[in-house]
């Protein structure tokens, strides 16, 4: 079970969950707020008002018999039951009727919860809903990314932002990971867990060489000029077909700079390419033609949580830690993280994040793309929101250490994300592993 949680800590989270979705709508218009259809992305006036009826079905409602607080909410905000293409055509609140709305779902739900120590069910439910809300708060970053609306202004309520100007510094080149059989997911008594990460078990890792730092910007600026996108024996058929299906010749936002190299689009501004930070908005096609170009691959699910999360303990084994560098929460040294940078930053920066043996960023900047299928482990069973993991189960890849988009307090290094191999949209990048 989850452990109790204090009940301002739960608030807290909640109103800064608010705070950014608040933040992610603010200054568009009427139009922006619907957008156009696409199998990508959620019109944002609609997805506001399903995290906060999610919050309502799940805690008020089934959890505390509440009555509803919005009458046509099940019939417009239940993501399960409502197919995508159709949400840009429902009847959906207004946006001041839905800022109401949301203010009185989170104004009932601080009031029930009173003071001192939550239980432990209420502990779990008002965090999954409020990452609920953090999950979608990157969506909503991303459909401004797609839509090339200007970028959100996010008012920092962290530690400073690490520079971005660190370059890759020392960062070529691999890291001897050592292996060996370590509990891969979370035992019961963590403190919070997402049911696809249920149970530990134990799985054996060999010897691997991982790259210190992801793939950046001016190694896949060397890929495209070495024909990368043009040889399909680098793709393998279905990376070929997404690649021939497309015309994919780059990363979906990077264009020619008239002959002066590459730009890339920062929502709706054209910048120029920042060679030393990850590359990003990557499919899971395009990071594997990248490796079979490099002569690399992408590690498996196992290597890359093995590396995340094991480190050397005194009597000369080794531990299993909640991140690369211990367990100390992330801060803005160890991780680019919680959005605030509103950005990548160099592939350099963050030394206080690195693991054992010297891999950094492992969490934050870029999510990862492994080269497995997204599958449920042995003794997996769904948690209250039973359509979280399965549906995506077999259909979807791996990725692993959150972006600079994602929310601190929800991702620790046994958090499996999971996407389809041809989006592009979302905050990827890769790293590679050493074929030997």
């Amino acid at each position: 079970m989850t452990a109790p949680v204090k009940t301002t800590k739960l608030i807290s989270m909640m109103q800064s969950a608010r705070q950014r979705t608040l933040e992610l709508i603010d200054g568009l218009t009427q139009e922006q707020l619907i957008g156009p259809k696409l199998p990508t992305v959620n019109p944002m006036i609609w997805e506001i008002g399903h995290a906060a009826w999610f919050y309502e079905n799940f805690i008020l409602r089934r959890h505390l018999g509440h009555a509803p607080l919005l009458e046509r909410g099940d019939d417009l905000y239940d993501s399960i039951a409502i197919a995508h293409e159709t949400r840009w055509d429902l009847p959906v609140y207004p946006l001041d009727e839905m800022r109401d709305y949301m203010a009185r779902v989170l104004d009932t739900l601080i009031d029930h919860l009173g003071t001192g120590l939550a239980s432990e069910r209420e502990s779990y439910l008002y965090q999954f809903t409020t990452f609920h809300e953090d999950m979608h708060c990157e969506a909503y970053t991303w459909a401004r990314q797609t839509h090339g609306y200007p970028a959100p202004r996010f008012s920092p309520d962290g530690g400073p932002i690490a520079p971005t100007n660190q370059g890759i510094g020392g960062m070529i080149g691999d890291a001897d990971i050592p292996g060996g059989t370590f509990p891969m997911g979370s035992p019961p008594d963590s403190p919070f867990l997402f049911d696809n990460e249920k149970w530990a078990h134990d799985v054996s890792v060999a010897p691997f060489r991982m790259a210190r730092a992801p793939v950046t910007n001016k190694a896949f600026a060397d890929f495209i000029a070495d024909d990368g996108y043009d040889r399909a024996d680098l793709w393998g058929p279905e990376g070929w077909r997404w690649r021939t299906d497309t015309n994919a010749a780059h990363p979906v936002y990077w264009r020619g700079n008239g002959g002066a190299g590459w730009e890339s689009r920062h929502f709706d501004e054209w910048r120029p390419l920042a060679p030393d930070a990850p590359v990003i908005h990557v499919t899971w096609h395009e990071a594997n033609a990248y490796c079979a170009w490099a002569g690399r691959r992408l590690p498996s699910e196992a290597e890359w949580e093995f590396a995340a999360t094991m480190r050397p303990n005194a009597a000369g084994g080794l531990d299993k830690h909640a991140y690369p560098w211990g367990d100390a929460d992330p801060t803005p040294e160890h991780a680019n993280l919680d959005g605030f940078a509103l950005g990548c930053i160099d592939a350099a920066a963050c030394a206080k994040g690195d693991n054992a043996w010297g891999c950094r960023q492992l969490m934050g900047n870029v999510w990862e793309w492994t080269s497995d299928t997204f599958r449920p482990f042995d003794g997996f069973a769904p948690d209250d929101y039973k359509e979280y993991s399965a549906p995506l189960f077999n259909d979807t890849k791996v990725l692993r250490g959150g972006a600079w988009t994602t929310r601190s307090r929800m991702i620790n290094a046994n958090y499996r994300n999971y996407f389809g191999p041809a989006r592009n949209d979302v905050f990827a990048g890769l790293r590679t592993c050493a074929l030997d």
